[in-house]
């Protein structure tokens, strides 16, 4: 969900002068750039370095969005070098304030999304490293395992206007109340135990880059003190991938096994997180009934099997 705002010329000198005041960077030239899913997103060149510009303006975001800035300083710290590397302010900040949004610049990542089954392994072994970081003193959200996003859902359903959007919903009213009941079941068998928790991306397949010989991770702005079946959900109907993901772990010294409750809790509450996108995004009618009926019924469909754990 790209920015859909048009920003006249005087916008953009606004933002180049207030660069350069900031940072002290000299722009050659500015443009848009399609990256990220909140947001405005820029590129700016300096002649000798470009760099990636992302402004957040909504309240919801922002909050998260400045948080994710100390995660990304503490793995660059400890040398994971496979993700954004934060550009300081002149006067050391790890972001800035334009306009009452919040505006991170970053060094520029020239590399394209091509997130297939052989990108798995690298993707993988890129999250276990990362998952070794140390996490004290972050201040990031932690997970809760609640059943927060289906609420929230319904709440906007029973405000919709849109008849189209409001036929579909009553139409698939059985999945959708069924994946609720569920969300609500795997919270309830998730929420006392908060062990084994560590550095989550959220969507890393979504912002893997493959740059030549040279992969990244990039877009930590959802990063969450979460147990890792929150990166690992996605792909997790299929036996291989779920073995990839538990030898990934166990190669690089992390002593844990993937939870099955853990995973199908996070089938279920992500699936309403972006169905809730998409209505916040006032989608079409037909982007909403694809994505009821895509790539994410994998998931659910293996989650639904499980019905009780040892």
């Amino acid at each position: 969900m790209y920015s859909k705002i048009v920003r006249d010329d005087k916008y953009k000198l606004r933002i180049i002068d207030f660069i350069k005041n900031e940072y002290g960077i000299n722009a050659k030239y500015f443009i848009a750039a399609k990256r990220g899913f909140y947001g405005e997103t820029w590129k700016l060149s300096a002649g000798s370095a470009d760099y990636f510009i992302k402004i957040v303006y909504c309240n919801e975001h922002k909050t998260t969005y400045e948080k994710s800035f100390s995660v990304v300083q503490r793995l660059n710290d400890f040398g994971i070098d496979y993700i954004s590397q934060i550009v300081k302010t002149k006067t050391g900040d790890l972001f800035s304030r334009f306009d009452g949004a919040v505006m991170g610049v970053f060094n520029w990542i020239e590399g394209e999304n091509v997130e297939t089954d052989a990108t798995k392994p690298f993707e993988y072994q890129m999250l276990a490293k990362v998952y070794t970081t140390p996490c004290e003193g972050l201040g990031i959200e932690e997970e809760d395992f609640s059943n927060k996003c289906a609420d929230e859902f319904f709440g906007l359903w029973s405000n919709l206007e849109d008849k189209k959007i409001l036929l579909l919903l009553e139409t698939n009213r059985k999945i959708l109340e069924h994946r609720a009941a569920r969300l609500n079941l795997f919270s309830g068998l998730n929420k006392e135990d908060k062990s084994g928790f560590v550095i989550t991306h959220g969507d890393a397949g979504g912002n893997f880059l493959v740059s030549g010989d040279k992969n990244y991770i990039v877009d930590w702005d959802g990063a969450t003190f979460a147990p890792p079946e929150r990166d690992a959900w996605v792909m997790c109907s299929h036996d291989w991938a779920r073995e990839l993901f538990q030898k990934a772990l166990h190669e690089n010294g992390i002593a844990y096994k993937l939870r099955s409750e853990r995973l199908a809790y996070y089938c279920y509450r992500f699936f309403f997180f972006y169905l809730n996108s998409f209505l916040y995004a006032n989608s079409e009618t037909e982007a909403i009934a694809e994505y009821i009926d895509c790539w994410i019924k994998d998931s659910i469909q293996w989650a639904d099997t499980f019905s009780t754990f040892s």
